[in-house]
């Protein structure tokens, strides 16, 4: 697995861009607003200087498209979104441009073919933050370690399809650890399967209780979050569940595009 920022990423850039090179000039779009005379603009059309009367942008449709689709979130997937994942691989230096001009940068995967942006962090901590932090409770972050086990047993399938009721049972070793009944601790694994989805985690199936598990936790969770998860199990093992029996288990941390 090749997990960079953008600006570390040699060979992708590569080659897209020498075909690019090799494809002509760069488009012309010193002009900004066409000249009455010229015939009405054509949007679908990259060449021209502008998509719309005062245009200042640069980048081609599709890349502007790659643009917001990041900034939206969660992630982009090579498999899912094929024309933007294209764009962003040739207009790569142009979209991490924009993304650094509001303090974002691009987190980029070639192998497992995702990227998503996430917030920089400044030495004296003062950047602005546009992409916003969801916290994950205990729960949520084993869940997130559940499903990742799943795909590293997957083998590099394509497509790793997985049950509510069988992660379900694979987090209940955690239960007697939180203090929780059978009836809680089921709304609580309810609560965090919701929250696979809204976050990009888990992608629905055409298959009630059933979800398609994102690329994405190949690269988000990593040695902090096994050792967040296992310091806490630990420490409500021994505190025999957490002390307000409320909602206090917060593990981690994820980001989403705001």
């Amino acid at each position: 697995m090749t997990e960079t920022t953008w600006d570390r990423v040699d060979g992708p850039r590569g080659k897209a861009h020498d075909s690019a090179a090799h494809d002509g000039a760069a488009p012309d779009r010193t002009r900004v607003v066409p000249d009455e005379a010229e015939e009405p603009l054509d949007l679908a059309d990259s060449s021209r200087p502008g998509l719309w009367p005062g245009d200042r942008g640069t980048l081609p449709p599709e890349s502007r498209r790659a643009l917001l689709a990041l900034l939206r979130g969660p992630y982009l997937s090579a498999e899912r979104h094929g024309d933007l994942w294209k764009a962003l691989l040739r207009d790569a230096d142009a979209i991490v441009a924009r993304l650094n001009d509001v303090y974002c940068d691009l987190v980029v995967d070639i192998d497992v073919g995702v990227a998503f942006v996430r917030n920089v962090e400044l030495p004296d901590g003062a950047a602005p933050r546009a992409v916003r932090t969801a916290p994950l409770t205990f729960l949520d972050t084993a869940m997130l370690l559940v499903l990742r086990q799943h795909l590293l047993a997957s083998d590099g399938a394509d497509r790793v399809i997985v049950g509510k009721d069988e992660v379900a049972e694979q987090l209940d070793v955690y239960r007697g650890a939180m203090g929780r009944d059978e009836s809680d601790f089921a709304r609580r694994v309810n609560a965090s399967w919701t929250n696979m989805d809204k976050h990009g985690f888990t992608q629905r199936t055409d298959v009630e209780g059933r979800v398609e598990i994102s690329p994405l936790l190949r690269i988000i969770v990593g040695p902090e979050q096994v050792a967040a998860v296992r310091a806490s199990y630990e420490r409500m093992a021994a505190a025999g569940g957490p002390a307000d029996r409320g909602e206090t288990d917060d593990a981690s941390e994820t980001e989403e595009a705001s």
